[in-house]
């Protein structure tokens, strides 16, 4: 099956946040109005590869999240690039209020950076995994968000949004990923890129998700069915264009994310298609449930977030066309 963009086989494997930090040092070089905040984030992770080139370019402002995005407001607001460094939990959890009310509520060219996003962290458990982010900072008006599924798609997005004047947040999940995108990929935001091409149904995944939805992507050409894989790399602004296109050439939809699918990709998905081209649609992703300690693999298998579970998601919703 015809692939593109995509490494045959898959690259190195890589944190998000490695790519992230990678590239926003070499932009800061090009950028002098850039400047990195965090709070309550290991300083190796985030601190020590700025800190060499711009020492008078970075704030730790301890643990007070929402200190964090009030302070990175007031930058913003003093024309600063600002970009914000936190655990995804206690961005949303803590700070929700003020990435409202101070970031997007005035429009603050601030870039808030989500450090292990979603439910793939495998240490941490419940208390820390973020399954909410997705529906909760998709509902705040003139927030863009962005989650990319490798290294190369982390580097090109974080040029994107540096580039764009508005707030952002960006989705970066904890475990090293494979490299599955070569350096020629285009990356636009609010444009999803077809990863695969088909005609008997589409799969829609966002983020970390991408590798497990290419997996199923084999295994159903394996038995004769041709499907489609989308990688929404832009949850919002989604591209309506390209849901739509789905449903109408390939007339069923499987969403694939690693948080809630309650007001996730697949509630966002599902409100297009419910509006304007109603096709089923089965969701992929995190059910009503609370994360919990155990490896990767332990975790994708409970929440049924596999290759397998996709393949199967995709055989059930073909029978409802």
């Amino acid at each position: 099956m015809k692939r593109n963009f995509v490494m045959e086989p898959f690259g190195e494997s890589k944190t998000m946040y490695e790519a992230y930090n990678e590239a926003l040092v070499e932009l800061a070089k090009e950028n002098s109005d850039i400047v990195v905040l965090y709070g309550d984030f290991p300083r190796g992770a985030v601190g020590e590869l700025f800190e060499k080139e711009f020492p008078d370019r970075l704030v730790d402002v301890g643990i007070a999240e929402a200190n964090l995005i009030t302070t990175a407001a007031g930058m913003a607001g003093a024309g600063k690039i600002a970009f914000t460094h936190c655990h995804g939990i206690f961005a949303v959890g803590r700070a929700y209020n003020q990435i409202r009310q101070n970031v997007a509520f005035d429009w603050l060219n601030v870039k808030i950076v989500m450090c292990n996003s979603g439910m793939l962290w495998a240490f941490m458990g419940g208390s820390h995994q973020i399954i909410e982010d997705i529906a909760a900072l998709r509902a705040i008006p003139n927030l863009l968000l962005i989650s990319p599924a490798d290294q190369v798609e982390t580097r090109k997005a974080v040029r994107a949004i540096t580039k764009y004047e508005g707030p952002v947040a960006l989705r970066l999940a904890n475990p090293p990923t494979p490299t599955i995108y070569t350096e020629d990929l285009p990356f636009e935001l609010g444009k999803a890129v077809t990863v695969a091409d088909g005609d008997d149904v589409t799969i829609i995944a966002t983020g970390i998700m991408l590798p497990d939805s290419l997996q199923a992507v084999d295994i159903l050409a394996g038995e004769g069915v041709k499907a489609r894989l989308l990688d929404m790399h832009t949850i919002k602004p989604i591209d309506e264009e390209a849901v739509l296109k789905a449903a109408r050439e390939t007339g069923a939809i499987v969403t694939v994310e690693d948080s809630s699918v309650l007001g996730g990709l697949g509630g966002a998905v599902a409100e297009i298609v419910t509006e304007n081209r109603p096709v089923p649609v089965n969701r992929i992703g995190v059910r009503d449930r609370f994360g919990q300690s155990g490896t990767i693999a332990e975790l994708k298998e409970e929440y049924q977030l596999t290759a397998g579970h996709i393949a199967g998601a995709v055989r059930e919703v073909i029978k409802k066309k």
